[in-house]
């Protein structure tokens, strides 16, 4: 199969695809290495198709899109309670889209987080620990914004407000 042919089967798997996919996964599915499917994400990317890169995978943006309900939340806390913060939004039935910092010389920096699960916040921990990362929320005392969402707007409300009572919202 040729280049061009690959790229429109590997946006015909990502369209059909709800959860992120991996590089390798891709790579084994189109019968070439996971550098191969990295190029060919960075060459959809550059012809304005909207892929994002996860730590789970790649996915559409369309896919995001499917729960009405976001809400861009300013949060502080320290690096032991990223479980706690990312727990309470689980358990309270949203979803962690990304992490936003502003930096003073970059200005907004982004990090996608695609936490869907408490599988996928366990992935994000242990990863965090192996690799001794610093969160994204190191460079800025730990203040971060968090983009959510939810099936039903109550549920955004009560996600700020349990997380307004354990102290990590800033409100205005």
């Amino acid at each position: 199969m040729n280049s061009a042919k690959r790229r429109c089967e590997i946006m015909e798997y990502l369209k059909k695809q709800n959860t992120p996919i991996t590089g390798s996964e891709l790579a084994e599915k189109m019968g070439v290495s996971r550098q191969v499917i990295v190029t060919d994400i960075a060459l959809l990317r550059a012809k304005g198709e909207e892929i994002l890169a996860t730590p789970q995978g790649y996915v559409l943006v369309s896919s995001i899109a499917e729960m009405d309900y976001k809400a861009t939340i300013v949060c502080k806390h320290t690096k032991d309670q990223i479980r706690e913060e990312l727990s309470t939004i689980l358990e309270l039935g949203g979803k962690i889209i990304d992490v936003t910092v502003e930096h003073p010389l970059y200005g907004e920096l982004k990090g996608m987080l695609m936490i869907n699960s408490f599988k996928d916040l366990e992935e994000f921990i242990t990863r965090m620990e192996k690799t001794n990362a610093k969160p994204l929320s190191a460079l800025t005392e730990g203040v971060h914004l968090h983009t959510i969402k939810a099936p039903q707007e109550d549920i955004l409300k009560e996600i700020k407000h349990a997380l307004t009572v354990q102290g990590f919202l800033i409100k205005e």
